[in-house]
């Protein structure tokens, strides 16, 4: 077992004086260069461990340099998305702004041309049943807005105040089933009754069967009910069903496109029909 031990040593010794005897010679000699044979082969394998060392720093350089990059590249971006959602923003806002304009342009005009005392007022909320359509408005009793004044819109009629409040009042709309308007045909001046029907259609009737009625014809109030002013628009016939020599269905499409309105004009000047029976009762 000693011998088996002491051989592998020995070798290991045999191999380190080879080893330790190259080295002398590579010492001792000269390159070309002038240079040791051992230096050179130093310096190669020192410079190489360099180089490696140095790749190993630059791509860990440009690794970091890369990641600061895109981290500030990624900054420029989040910047640059929150400057174009507030454009964005700042776009519907002007947008918004712009129609609010052009619908308040359109109501003074309208006031303008009515030559009646009005109150602008704008719709806060919707009634939720659909069996009554009513609006609240953000104006009431103390400015003016009182029962049974008429509205009204650039397009045309609107409808009624039913409740009034301080600072609001509730508006039956024109196309409420339980609404109703005196009406006539601008073109034959026949006369009948504008009631609504619950959906965004409104019906004529009480029409004398000898009264001349088409389809486009356009309704417009007649100011007999006391609440609406004569000569607003209500509508355009959208369909005529007669039963023999009288009518049997008179359909108005209204010019209101009500699931759209925003501002109105609260008419507060009494109709002549209104003073009439104001003035008999007194």
């Amino acid at each position: 077992m000693a011998v088996l031990d002491v051989r592998p040593r020995a070798g290991y010794l045999f191999l380190g004086m080879v080893l330790g005897h190259i080295l002398l010679i590579s010492a001792q000699v000269n390159s070309r260069s002038g240079d040791s044979v051992l230096e050179s082969m130093t310096f190669g394998v020192f410079a190489e461990a360099q180089r490696s060392i140095s790749a190993g720093f630059s791509s860990v350089r440009n690794v970091w340099e890369n990641y600061a990059g895109l981290r500030n590249v990624k900054s420029q971006n989040e910047e640059l998305l929150r400057q174009l959602h507030e454009a964005q923003i700042a776009v519907q806002e002007q947008r918004a702004l712009a129609d609010r304009t052009r619908t308040l342009e359109r109501l003074l005009d309208l006031r303008d041309r009515s030559n009646l005392q009005t109150v602008a007022a704008e719709i806060i909320a919707a009634g939720a049943s659909p069996d009554f359509r009513t609006v609240t408005l953000d104006k009431g009793t103390h400015d003016g807005v009182g029962p049974d004044m008429a509205v009204i819109a650039p397009a045309g009629v609107v409808g009624r105040v039913v409740m009034p409040s301080g600072r609001a009042a509730k508006v039956q709309l024109l196309v409420d089933r339980n609404a109703a308007a005196g009406a006539l045909i601008e073109r034959s001046r026949a006369q009948g009754v504008v009631t609504g029907a619950g959906d965004d259609q409104l019906t004529l009737e009480y029409v004398s069967e000898i009264a001349d009625v088409m389809v486009g014809d356009l309704v417009v109030t007649s100011g007999i009910d006391g609440i609406y002013p004569k000569g607003y628009v209500i509508g355009a016939v959208d369909a005529v069903e007669k039963n023999g020599s009288s009518y049997k269905r008179i359909t108005v499409r209204p010019a209101v496109d009500f699931r759209s309105l925003e501002e109105v004009l609260v008419v507060t000047t009494p109709t002549p029909a209104r003073e009439l029976t104001a003035g008999g009762i007194e």
